[in-house]
């Protein structure tokens, strides 16, 4: 007599669909791009860290870290949540492609401010120590010297009064220097006179001997460094531009150079990059030319500070550097 056989027959479950994992996607410069795929190998391994344009599955791709993403980001990646900066600066995106959910958000890490602060202070001393002068006096091979002033005799004005301003200043600030900031909106800042909105502007311009620019482009700031601006500050009084190209009306600077309203400049930064080669500012003696380096993206900071705000975003909390669309910036 055979026993019959039991035959255990599985309860029917619907297949499970396929749980998309999240992805980083990275455009830009590949050496940097492969040093934070190392980064996120290491302490992130869940997360999908991949190299424009091999990007995988579009549908899977929650971040995007560019400096100038594709005119349709939607379109190429459509449940994109955040897109990231890989600057300090959004100008060069355009907001109104990116849908209005998906969150813009610019790099905030020590790298960018520790290369700022040393250009700006490099800047500022050398309009302080008459080194444009002393170039021009190299080309005629003439030894002469200069007065040499105290920094507390110099007047530094800052315009722009975020992260990257308040960190100059606070470096100015260990030379002696007398020191004024302005902004959109009040700031107060240790022994720093202040300065807030339009119609303090005029005010804030008067005491400058040296000008630094570190504001955000946007359509209120476009033209800001023109003719009006460089009459109104101390005549001789020098320039020095680390915001953007767009801020500076060029001609105007020229002119205010060619009648000694402004002694010198310092750009890093041009309406047109690269700068054309048959530019006038190329040659111009009293003008200083550095191709937009102030300050980059160091990988390794960068890195921890693109996983950090990854992790506020997971966890529901507020992105650090997050744009204001109404504001530009």
């Amino acid at each position: 007599m055979h026993r019959a056989e039991t035959c255990h027959v599985r309860p029917w479950t619907a297949p499970q669909q396929r749980r998309p994992s999240l992805s980083i996607v990275y455009k830009g410069d590949l050496e940097r791009g492969r040093e934070w795929e190392r980064f996120f190998a290491v302490h992130a391994p869940e997360l999908q860290f991949r190299l424009w344009p091999d990007f995988g599955r579009a549908e899977e791709v929650s971040y995007f870290v560019t400096w100038q993403p594709p005119d349709d980001v939607s379109a190429v990646f459509p449940n994109l949540q955040v897109l990231f900066s890989s600057g300090a600066g959004v100008d060069q995106f355009d907001l109104n492609r990116v849908p209005s959910h998906v969150r813009i958000v610019r790099m905030i890490e020590p790298g960018i401010i520790d290369g700022m602060v040393e250009y700006a202070t490099l800047a500022t001393l050398l309009h302080h120590r008459n080194f444009i002068d002393y170039a021009e006096r190299q080309r005629r091979r003439e030894w002469s010297g200069m007065r040499v002033l105290p920094a507390s005799s110099r007047h530094v004005g800052v315009m722009g009064l975020g992260m990257l301003g308040c960190a100059v200043l606070e470096r100015l600030r260990t030379f002696g220097f007398a020191l004024s900031g302005w902004n959109r909106s009040p700031r107060a800042i240790e022994g720093v006179a202040c300065f807030a909105g339009e119609e303090r502007f005029a005010e804030f311009l008067g005491g400058c001997d040296i000008l630094l620019c570190l504001l955000p482009l946007t359509e209120k700031t476009r033209g800001i460094l023109c003719g009006e601006t460089f009459a109104r500050l101390k005549r001789g009084a020098a320039l020095v531009n680390i915001g953007r190209g767009g801020h500076l009306v060029e001609a105007d600077l020229l002119e205010a150079l060619a009648s000694g309203q402004l002694s010198a400049a310092v750009l890093d930064v041009a309406a047109t990059e690269p700068l054309p080669a048959d530019h006038p500012f190329w040659g111009h003696p009293r003008i200083v030319v550095t191709p937009h380096v102030a300050s980059m993206t160091q990988p390794r900071t960068a890195a921890k500070a693109l996983l950090a705000n990854i992790r506020r975003h997971q966890a529901g909390e507020p992105l650090v550097g997050t744009v204001d669309r109404s504001r530009g910036y």
